[in-house]
C-alpha cells in the first residue's frame, strides 16, 4: 500500500467521476482511502459520522438517483503480491482497491489459472467478494480463498474463509448480516498453476478457434474480452454498469411452465436450478435499443442499460421499473437488480 497516513475530506463533492453510470450530483462529503495507515482516522470519522455512509471502489455497480446526503469513503488501496506457491498452486493478495482487471491481467501474466473467464469486468478487487461476481461459468468463488475485513464498529481485523462467506449467485454474508459491518480490506485467491479451462458457456472455444490460438488461460481471456467489447459499451464512452439486471434462478417447475410458451428460451442447469437469460427476456419483450430521452437499452445487449448523456438517475431507474413490469407480465418472472440502487431518501 501506499505510505500516506493524511487523510482529507472533500466538500460538495462530484459523483460523475465515481460512478460509471456517468450519473451527476453531489456527495456532501468524500474521503479517498489509499493507505492502511489511514484506517484508524477513517474508522473513527464514521464512527462520529452523524448521517449515511457509503464504502465505494470503482463504482460499476451502483446507481445514484439524487444527490449523496452523506459521506462517500472511496477504496482505492493498492497491491497485488504472491503470498504462497507450490508445483501446483499459487495464492495471490490483492488490496481492495485495485481494479479487478489489473488483478486479472496480473494472474494471467504469470500463468495462474482460474479466473480468466472473469476478463474485463469492471470494477475494484474489495467489491467482488461482496456480489460473488460471475461471467462465462465461472464465479470468484470457484477461486476464492480467504479475505480481510474491519469491523466498522470495533475496529477488529478478521480474516473470512470461503465458507464463511456463504456464497450463492450474485450474493455473500457481505449481502446480508453482515452488510454495513465490515469493510473488505483484501483479498486471497487460490490459483491453479495448471489450470483446467472452462469453455462451456457462451461462445468461448468458438471464438478462440476463430482467432486461430492454442487453448490457454491467455486465449480464453483474449476471447472472452473479444465477446464483451463485441456485446457491451465502454462506461467511457456510454455510461452504464454492466448487466443492470439478474439472470433468475427459477426451479424445475417453474422452468417447465416456463419452457411449454417459450420453447427457445436460454437456461443454463446450476444445481437444481434453472438459471434463465434475462437480457434474452427482455429483448423479447421488445426493450433492445429502446431509448427515453438520454435513458436507453443498450442496442447490442438488451441486459445493459445506458446513460447517452445527461440521464438522471431516477429516468435510469424509472426505465428499469418498466423492464421489470414488462418482464413480469409476459413471462411471470419478476427481475431483479444486480446494480445497487442508492437514494439518501431511502
Amino acid at each position: 500500500m501506499q505510505k500516506n497516513s493524511a487523510i482529507s475530506i472533500e466538500s460538495n463533492a462530484d459523483l460523475k467521476p465515481i460512478n460509471t453510470f456517468g450519473i451527476q450530483g453531489k456527495s456532501k462529503y468524500l474521503i479517498h482511502f489509499t493507505s492502511e495507515e489511514q484506517l484508524p482516522q477513517i474508522l473513527r470519522y464514521v464512527s462520529n459520522f452523524k448521517g449515511k455512509v457509503l464504502f465505494t471502489g470503482g463504482g460499476s455497480n451502483i446507481l445514484f438517483t439524487g444527490n449523496w446526503d452523506g459521506l462517500i469513503v472511496k477504496i482505492a488501496t493498492k497491491g497485488i503480491e504472491v503470498l504462497e506457491e507450490d508445483e501446483d498452486y499459487v495464492y495471490v493478495k490483492a488490496e481492495a482497491g485495485e481494479v479487478w482487471d489489473d488483478l486479472v491481467n496480473y494472474c494471467i501474466s504469470g500463468g495462474y489459472g482460474g479466473i480468466e473467464n472473469l476478463s474485463l469486468i469492471p470494477g475494484t478487487v474489495g467489491s467482488s467478494p461482496i456480489q460473488n461476481i460471475g461471467a462465462y461459468g465461472v464465479e470468484l468463488k470457484d477461486v476464492f480463498y480467504m479475505l480481510e475485513a474491519v469491523s466498522l464498529r470495533t475496529g477488529e481485523i478478521r480474516e473470512f474463509y470461503k465458507e464463511e462467506c456463504l456464497f450463492d449467485y450474485r450474493y455473500s454474508i457481505f449481502k446480508g448480516v453482515y452488510k454495513g459491518v465490515y469493510l473488505i480490506l483484501s483479498v486471497i485467491l487460490k490459483l491453479s498453476k495448471k489450470p483446467l479451462l472452462s469453455l462451456s458457456y457462451g461462445a468461448v472455444e468458438q471464438e478462440i478457434n476463430r482467432l486461430d490460438l492454442p487453448l490457454n488461460i491467455a486465449s480464453v481471456s483474449q476471447a472472452i474480452i473479444n465477446i464483451r467489447r463485441s456485446k457491451l459499451p465502454d462506461p467511457l464512452e456510454i455510461g452504464n454498469a454492466g448487466s443492470f439486471f439478474k439472470n433468475p434462478l427459477v426451479s424445475k417447475d417453474v422452468f417447465k411452465a416456463i419452457k411449454q410458451k417459450h420453447g427457445d428460451i436460454p437456461y443454463f442447469i446450476t444445481d437444481e436450478e434453472y438459471k434463465l437469460a434475462a437480457g434474452w427476456m427482455i429483448e423479447k419483450c421488445g426493450w433492445k435499443g429502446y431509448r427515453e430521452g438520454d435513458a436507453g437499452v443498450h442496442e447490442k445487449q438488451a441486459l445493459v442499460l445506458v446513460n447517452y448523456g445527461t440521464a438522471s438517475g431516477k429516468q435510469i431507474k424509472d426505465l428499469a421499473e418498466k423492464i421489470s413490469d414488462s418482464v413480469y407480465d409476459h413471462f411471470g418472472i419478476r427481475l431483479e437488480p444486480e446494480v445497487n440502487i442508492l437514494s439518501s431518501e431511502e
